[in-house]
C-alpha cells in the first residue's frame, strides 16, 4: 500500500504513477479533497469528544439547574461525537476503497509498455543449441516412459494438471536440493511454509484485491491457496519489528503453488509450462530500505548463477510497467531458450516491492536511535520446477531421445541421463 503522505505532500508523484500505470477512473483532485475532508471530520469529532470529557469532569461539582444543563449538553455532545466518528469512518472507507488498490510506485528506469513484448532486454548469456536431428518438445521426449502424464492429470483433475513420474520426480527433488544448497551458502534460511493462508496474507502482499481472480479459495474454512510461497514468507513477520542489525533476513521457501490462470485460455496449453499446480523454491528478503536496490541486484545474481550452472541459454529482461504486478516497483525476468517454441520464455523473476507490502503487513525495524521504520521486501524465483524441467529436457535432449542431466545436478539426481 502506498504511503498516504505521498498524496498529501507530493500529489504530482501520484499523478505520475497513475499515468505510468495507465490507471483510469481515479480523479486525483477529488481524492485529495476526500482525504482532507475525512481528516477534518475526524478532527472535529475528536474536538467534541474532548469537550464532552471536560464537561463530564465538571458535572460532579455542579448543582441544580446548572448540573441538569451540563448533563444535557454532555449527552448532546456524546451523540454528536458518535455521529461525527461514524461520518469519519464512512469517509475513511470511501477513501480506502480508492487508495488501497493503487499499485506501487514504479522505478524511474522501468521501461514503458503494456505487455511482455515491451520488456527491455538487458543481456543474453549462452547460445541456443543447434541440433543435427529433429528436436522434440518435452512431451514427445517424455512419451516413451510416461514421466509426464497430462492425459491422466486431465482425467483426474481437469486441464492444466499433470502427473510427474519416475525420473522426472527425481529430477524435481534434485533441483530443489541443489537450489537449497546454493541458497543456504548465501545466507537464505530454508523454509517449508503453509500453502493455505488467510485473506490478510494475500491482501498484505498485494495479491488482493488486484489478482483475486487468480487465487483458489477454500470458502468453508476462509482460507486461500497460495500462488507462490512469497505470500506466506512475507506474512510470516507481519506486525513484527526487527532490529537493524538483523537485516537482511533472507528465506528460501519451498512450496506447491496454485494458480487459476484465469484469462490464460488458449495460452501454453501443451504440457506443463503453464499449469494450475506446480512446485517452486522462492527467495524472499526483508531488508533495510537504503539497501533494497542493492538487494534486488543480489537476488538477480543468485538467479543467474543457478541458471548458468545448469548451462541453459537465457536472457535477462527489465519488465515493462504494464507487465508489473501491483506490488512491484521493478522486476527482472530471466527467460530461458525453449527450442520447441524457438523463443525465450520466463523461468524466474525477481521483484523489489519496496515498502508496499511492509506497510500492509506492518513489518518494521528499529534503528540505532530506537525509531521504527518500514522494511523493504523483495522476492525472486530460485527454481520453478515445471518450467525448469521443460527447459532442461528440451535444451539437453540427445539424438536417441534421452536427456543429458546437467553436470551440476548429476550428484543430486544419481543418474546422468533419462
Amino acid at each position: 500500500m502506498l504511503d498516504v503522505a505521498l498524496l498529501r505532500d507530493h500529489p504530482d508523484d501520484v499523478r505520475r504513477l497513475l499515468e505510468r500505470r495507465e490507471i483510469a477512473g481515479v480523479d486525483l483532485d477529488e481524492l485529495v479533497a476526500l482525504d482532507e475532508e475525512r481528516r477534518r471530520v475526524r478532527a472535529e469529532a475528536e474536538q467534541l469528544r474532548s469537550e464532552q470529557k471536560t464537561l463530564g469532569s465538571q458535572v460532579p461539582d455542579l448543582e441544580g439547574e446548572a448540573r441538569d444543563e451540563a448533563i444535557a449538553k454532555a449527552s448532546q455532545l456524546a451523540s454528536d461525537v458518535k455521529q461525527g466518528l461514524a461520518d469519519a469512518d464512512e469517509l475513511d472507507d470511501r477513501f480506502q476503497a480508492i487508495w488501497v488498490p493503487l499499485p506501487n510506485r514504479v522505478h524511474d528506469e522501468v521501461p514503458d509498455g503494456k505487455t511482455e513484448e515491451d520488456n527491455l532486454e538487458l543481456k543474453k548469456v549462452g547460445e541456443p543449441p543447434v541440433f543435427d536431428f529433429e528436436a522434440k518438445d518435452h512431451l514427445e521426449l517424455a512419451e516413451p516412459t510416461g514421466i509426464i502424464d497430462v492425459e491422466r492429470g486431465a482425467k483426474v483433475s481437469g486441464s492444466r494438471f499433470a502427473y510427474l513420474q519416475g525420473r522426472a520426480v527425481l529430477m524435481e527433488f534434485a533441483l530443489v536440493r541443489w537450489a537449497f544448497d546454493h541458497l543456504s551458502a548465501e545466507g537464505f534460511i530454508p523454509v517449508v511454509p503453509p500453502v493455505l493462508v488467510r485473506e490478510q496474507a494475500l491482501f498484505g502482499t498485494g495479491f488482493f484485491p488486484s489478482d483475486s481472480d487468480q487465487v483458489y479459495e477454500v470458502a468453508a474454512d476462509d482460507l486461500f491457496l497460495v500462488g507462490t510461497s512469497e505470500v506466506a514468507l512475507a506474512a510470516m513477520h507481519g506486525d513484527e519489528i526487527f532490529s537493524s542489525d538483523e537485516l537482511p533476513v533472507r528465506y528460501a521457501g519451498f512450496s506447491t503453488c496454485f494458480r487459476r490462470e484465469a484469462g490464460a485460455a488458449g495460452k501454453d496449453t501443451r504440457g506443463i509450462f503453464r499449469v494450475h499446480q506446480f512446485d517452486k523454491v522462492e527467495m524472499f528478503s526483508f531488508c533495510d530500505p537504503d539497501r533494497s536496490w542493492e538487494e534486488h541486484e543480489f537476488i538477480l545474481a543468485r538467479e543467474e548463477a543457478l541458471v548458468q550452472e545448469l548451462g541453459l541459454p537465457y536472457r535477462v529482461v527489465d519488465v515493462c510497467v504494464g507487465d508489473l504486478g501491483a506490488s512491484a516497483a521493478r522486476k527482472y525476468d530471466i527467460e530461458a531458450w525453449f527450442p520447441s517454441q524457438e523463443r525465450y520464455r520466463e523461468i524466474t523473476s525477481c521483484s523489489n516491492t519496496t515498502d508496499y507490502q511492509a506497510r500492509r503487513l506492518k513489518v518494521r525495524f528499529k534503528d540505532e536511535a530506537g525509531n521504527n521504520h518500514l522494511v523493504h521486501t523483495l522476492n525472486g524465483t530460485a527454481v520453478a520446477v515445471g518450467r525448469l524441467l521443460v527447459a532442461i529436457m528440451e535444451n539437453f535432449q540427445q539424438s536417441d531421445g534421452t536427456v543429458r542431466v546437467p553436470d551440476a545436478l548429476v550428484p543430486y539426481a544419481g543418474f546422468e541421463s533419462f
